[in-house]
């Protein structure tokens, strides 16, 4: 892709990528409080991007519009921001906190929350249901430092089940990512091991920040700080048994979010950093 966005200097902003034009574009900067955006999800009705922060923030959610501006902030009532990761929706709209960041794969209250749809409108909301679950490969809390694979910031919906992509924080990094399949209903579960693919064996590069599944539900993209990778042609939920391709968008920076507005527009968050980031690669 075209770097449109080298000469940028440090903030946080919503980029889009439009994948017919095969370019990057800056939309906008987005408020100076929210520093610290995990996740982006996308709601046509309203036209807003749903947004949040990760751990140590607080257990609210934003919704922005194309200009960058904070239109509605709904508090999660009854819950902590432990370490929100991403948020996503199903096809009804209604939205999906992943509590479920894991740095140092201790974690055992590993949960996604529900926000129902109808209930954005207020200015607070209690989640409608809590999906807790665990990973049964692992069986330390924390593994081996070879073995830390069960921190997780991307997941999206799709057909009454999440699907979730690890982030690989093992030592001697292989790029390696697990997909796990999870039930969406309340309750404690086992998360699936339905498939792996090996990324790159360049951390800052491949380690995986967030995902996101098209409207018509025929393609996935995963982000990394440099690059996307894109599945399409994929049968069932067996994602990695179609086309993969591979983008670089030619520079760097903390690029922590992705969600589509249509199936051919991507937008990508930025998360603000201390000394600018924005370098080629």
């Amino acid at each position: 892709m075209k770097n449109y966005i080298a000469f940028l200097t440090v903030g946080f902003f919503l980029i889009s990528c439009h994948q017919k034009e095969n370019a990057l574009h800056v939309v906008c900067k987005l408020p100076s409080d929210l520093k610290e955006v995990s996740g982006i999800s996308y709601a046509a009705d309203t036209q807003l991007f749903w947004t949040l922060e990760d751990s140590g923030n607080k257990n609210k959610i934003y919704g922005i519009d194309i200009k960058g501006s904070i239109v509605k902030t709904v508090k999660i009532e009854n819950t902590k921001n432990i370490d929100w990761e991403d948020i996503t929706k199903d096809i009804e709209g209604n939205l999906y906190i992943g509590d479920f960041g894991n740095n140092e794969n201790k974690r055992t209250d590993l949960c996604i929350y529900k926000i129902e749809k109808e209930s954005l409108g207020g200015q607070s909301v209690i989640p409608s249901s809590k999906i807790s679950f665990s990973y049964p490969e692992q069986k330390e809390f924390p593994p081996k430092k070879k073995e830390l694979f069960y921190d997780v910031e991307s997941f999206f919906e799709l057909n009454g089940n999440f699907y979730l992509f690890t982030k690989n924080r093992s030592k001697n990094f292989d790029g390696t990512v697990f997909i796990y399949k999870i039930p969406n209903a309340s309750g404690k579960h086992t998360a699936q091991l339905i498939g792996q693919f090996q990324s790159c064996d360049d951390y800052n590069n491949c380690a995986i920040t967030s995902a996101a599944i098209s409207p018509d539900q025929t393609k996935v993209v995963l982000l990394s700080h440099s690059k996307i990778w894109l599945f399409q042609n994929f049968t069932t939920d067996i994602f990695l048994s179609g086309l993969t391709t591979i983008t670089a968008l030619q520079h760097y920076s903390q690029k922590e979010a992705i969600c589509f507005k249509d199936n051919e527009t991507l937008y990508i968050a930025d998360e603000k950093v201390k000394k600018n980031r924005w370098e080629a690669v």
